[in-house]
């Protein structure tokens, strides 16, 4: 479990083939400064475990669902990527609850820099719609961020926008980011618990494409 708070910015060092799969190896010091065999990090908020290690670098499997369902698939050496260590107990949860499975990807629609800030609007996968609220919690990229507009629910494609201070543009790969892009993004997990329930009582809300 992750809070979506980036600790570091890593780069992608190395891209094996590994059965259906690849083996990524990530440059890391802080990721990899407590870390041990099996433990997860959180790679632009895909949540992977670490399989060797060394000073400053780590080695996981990606296996193919994983690439299907998000922008790994189109990793490559030299490719900046968000890094932050599991949730430990006496941590302070500075972001909010995330599990570092990745929900889908999302596009980069437009940037609109501002005086202090950049506004970033996202595409949103129909089935993802109705899981993403106004002022509610998203995860991009591993990123705990709060939307700050989501399209009407009768819009023809749906989409979001997140503000993003300079502090975040800084220390993740969020303000490399440019139209056309993809982002991994995580729904939040209350929101998704709360459709599955309400599709027992309701059968046609889950999804929200009946």
């Amino acid at each position: 479990m992750f809070t979506g708070i980036i600790e570091e910015r890593g780069e992608i060092t190395e891209v094996a083939p590994s059965g259906d799969g690849l083996r990524l190896t990530v440059r890391g010091p802080k990721a990899v400064s407590d870390a041990g065999h099996g433990d997860s990090i959180a790679v632009s908020g895909v949540c992977l475990t670490v399989i060797d290690q060394g000073e400053d670098w780590f080695t996981a499997d990606v296996m193919r669902q994983t690439l299907d369902m998000t922008s790994l698939s189109g990793i490559a050496v030299g490719t900046s990527v968000n890094l932050e260590r599991a949730l430990a107990a006496h941590t302070r949860l500075g972001g909010h609850i995330v599990q570092g499975h990745v929900d889908g990807t999302g596009t980069v629609l437009e940037v609109r820099p501002g005086a202090q800030w950049q506004v970033v609007r996202v595409s949103l996968p129909t089935e993802l719609a109705p899981l993403v609220v106004d002022k509610g919690s998203i995860t991009v990229d591993g990123v705990s961020l709060t939307v700050s507009a989501v399209s009407p629910a009768d819009a023809p494609a749906a989409w979001f926008e997140v503000s993003l201070i300079p502090e975040t543009l800084e220390v993740t790969t969020l303000g490399l980011r440019r139209v056309g892009d993809r982002l991994n993004l995580e729904t939040d997990i209350l929101a998704r618990h709360v459709q599955r329930l309400l599709a027992f009582t309701h059968p046609t809300t889950e999804g929200g494409s009946r």
